[in-house]
């Protein structure tokens, strides 16, 4: 008891000191990048009115004169301004990431709810959820957007609702991809998240009359859905690195624009270090995310509370 009352040391002090200024220069570097991608999303939906469509937020040549005047940096002014004029083609492509990630989650995560209900609590519909999971985690992913792509051409089957909505309509089938392919793999991190309630909250639920799917619903889902958030966390960032993959079948994405201004400017190695750097901040701020969904939705007394 005593041990957990003393004073901080000097150096716990120094160390809590370091964790603090290290959030803190994460959180502006966030800001500063979230601030970036939205004020350049903005601007082209509203037609530039802040600067001109497909224009940097920044003037090019005003960076370059900048970094150029700092002592230690002028070698490096000719990129710095290369990067800014890079800017409105990555905030283009990272909006259809960011897209293209978000809708896929989202859509994977209704499948896989009853995929992995099926999978631990079905009999025939057991099988029916285990053939789907080991076949779409048992193929490659790109092979299976090569076959939705190419092979059956669901881009000329997009409904007219829903055809326009982005500049090319293969991105639904990027989409739907994504979404099959990750609804099996979502499904089997619920399913370990459920196997682990324990089967004893099964029986309680149906001695107070509800039935297995309610005691399933109300009961079980709750908490192992609270469980799942980790293996869950690990899919979301696995899903904005594998996103890049839809370059392949023409979708604009980050990795598209990217690569396609490499291979008209030959500037490989600083466009796909800006690009992997972008990648970067995205995984952060999605793991960040979660991280508070977490604490969020913690269960009273289970866990290990984090340090502040």
């Amino acid at each position: 008891m005593a041990s957990a009352t003393r004073p901080a040391t000097v150096r716990e002090r120094v160390a809590d000191s370091d964790r603090s200024v290290g959030r803190l220069l994460l959180l502006s570097v966030g800001a500063l990048f979230w601030s970036w991608l939205v004020v350049s999303w903005v601007n082209r939906w509203l037609g530039g009115v802040l600067v001109p469509v497909g224009q940097p937020l920044l003037p090019p040549g005003a960076v370059e004169a900048t970094v150029a005047a700092v002592p230690g940096l002028a070698a490096y002014a000719a990129d710095a301004a290369f990067v800014v004029d890079l800017t409105p083609e990555l905030a283009r492509g990272t909006w259809l990431t960011v897209v293209i990630t978000a809708v896929s989650l989202v859509f994977g995560f209704f499948i896989a709810v009853p995929l992995a209900v099926s999978r631990v609590y079905g009999r025939f519909s057991a099988w029916l959820s285990l053939a789907y999971t080991e076949l779409l985690r048992g193929t490659p992913l790109l092979a299976q957007l090569f076959v939705l792509y190419y092979g059956l051409n669901l881009a000329s089957y997009v409904p007219g609702a829903f055809s326009g909505v982005f500049v090319r309509d293969v991105v639904w089938v990027a989409i739907l991809g994504f979404t099959l392919n990750g609804a099996a793999y979502q499904a089997e991190y619920i399913r370990g998240a459920l196997e682990s309630v324990e089967e004893g909250q099964i029986t309680a639920g149906r001695a107070i009359g509800l039935s297995k799917l309610e005691t399933i619903y109300h009961v079980v889902l709750p908490q192992g859905l609270r469980y799942a958030i980790p293996s869950w966390t690990n899919e979301f960032v696995y899903l904005i690195k594998y996103s890049s993959l839809a370059a392949f079948i023409t979708v604009p994405e980050l990795y598209y624009r990217a690569d396609q201004v490499a291979s008209e400017t030959f500037r490989y190695t600083l466009i796909f270090v800006v690009t992997g750097v972008t990648y970067l901040a995205l995984v952060l701020t999605a793991s960040k995310l979660m991280e508070r969904v977490e604490e969020r939705v913690a269960i009273p007394g289970l866990g290990v509370e984090r340090e502040e």
